[in-house]
């Protein structure tokens, strides 16, 4: 039992690190996450096929719908015409601040009730030492929400693609791990796609150069996110929720003195929806649903695989991409949708790729492990 609440832990590192609504969770995990990963599929040996089918059928849909609709009422609340509110930092604050009042609250409903959530409180001790990762949770969430802010949700998937490229080259740079040929070429596969894209962009007229650093830092940050998740968890008891709250918690304190050096204070100040129920209740869910992500990619992981979550988040990239082509009414060349193809198509060769060479580290390592039991080891 304890190893099986080990790999949760493990599987649920990049699943959280979205936190306040920053879409993180969209990466590809680790190798050596999807490998701890596995070993959760026993336990969904003995359901029937049938309660099996359904219980993953709704947790895939689930997380659809709240993925897709995290970055629609994001897309919203950044840049709706409508709406006319230009204060991206504070909208990112406002998800940080939903998110950690989230952990409390159900960390105080679960001290009364058979609720599985940890105790959270704030420790000063442990927030400074969740205080590194906290730059880059929201450097992170930042450049998502302008990334988004400053292009279509069409475009969005694109923008910020470049996160399993940062994943190749950071490992190789901070973790000296080196990545094979075929996976090397899906990252080009990648690039290619986005550099495409941008070309397209530009042909169409709706390019956004500051949209597109927005998502290639954002890519970056994601990246990062990962590395540092797991040189910090420790400090918080390796629980992902703590972590989830102390990354909030200092995120809204770090926030604060960025909106008041900004426009946003300003903008906010003098927004004529300030008294708008409707418009705090769009701001509440943003932050209900940034804390939501996390929890259902690690539902999906669960009751899935790592592999088979990085391919249902790549289906959803697609249906995405479309429904935002039909629900903005825009139209779009055949070069602009083969941009689109060779992101995913680069995405899913590099999970494919990554589980074909996870497959093969463990047929590898089993005889080993079985010669040292022969041998009484």
């Amino acid at each position: 039992m304890n190893r099986v609440q080990l790999k949760r832990s493990t599987i649920l590192k990049m699943a959280l690190g979205g936190g306040g609504g920053g879409g993180s969770s969209e990466a590809l995990l680790p190798p050596e996450e999807e490998e701890e990963a596995e070993g959760g599929l026993a336990s969904r040996r003995e359901a029937p096929f049938v309660v099996r089918a359904l219980r993953i059928a709704t947790v895939v849909s689930l997380y659809w719908f709240i993925s897709i609709t995290m970055v629609f009422l994001n897309k919203y609340l950044l840049g709706s015409p409508s709406l006319r509110l230009d204060a991206p930092l504070f909208v990112t604050f406002f998800q940080c601040l939903v998110t950690a009042l989230l952990c409390k609250g159900l960390s105080l409903l679960a001290a009364c009730s058979p609720l599985d959530f940890p105790s959270v409180r704030l420790d000063l001790k442990a927030s400074r030492s969740v205080l590194p990762l906290s730059l880059v949770f929201i450097g992170m969430i930042t450049f998502n929400n302008l990334c988004l802010k400053h292009v279509g949700v069409a475009f969005y998937n694109v923008g910020r693609s470049l996160t399993t490229v940062f994943n190749v080259l950071l490992s190789y740079l901070l973790l000296k791990q080196t990545t094979s040929l075929y996976a090397i070429l899906a990252c080009g596969t990648i690039i290619g796609g986005f550099w495409l894209g941008i070309d397209q962009e530009g042909a169409e007229g709706t390019l956004s150069w500051s949209g597109i650093i927005f998502g290639i830092l954002a890519s970056l940050c994601v990246s990062l996110n990962a590395i540092y998740t797991k040189k910090v968890l420790p400090a918080v008891d390796g629980s992902i929720w703590r972590l989830t709250f102390y990354n909030n918690v200092n995120a809204c304190v770090l926030f604060l003195p960025l909106i008041l050096l900004s426009n946003d204070y300003y903008t906010i100040y003098n927004f004529d929806k300030l008294q708008s129920f409707n418009f705090w209740g769009m701001m509440t869910l943003s932050g209900v649903f940034g804390f939501a992500i996390g929890y259902v990619t690690g539902l999906q992981i669960k009751f899935t695989s790592p592999l088979t979550h990085n391919v249902s988040g790549t289906a959803k990239a697609c249906a995405q991409t479309v429904l935002a082509v039909c629900y903005y009414e825009e139209t779009k060349s055949f070069l602009w949708w083969t941009s689109n193809m060779m992101v995913l198509g680069g995405s899913f060769a590099y999970t494919w790729v990554k589980g074909m060479e996870m497959k093969q580290v463990q047929a590898e390592s089993l005889p080993k492990a079985n010669e040292k039991n022969d041998a009484g080891v």
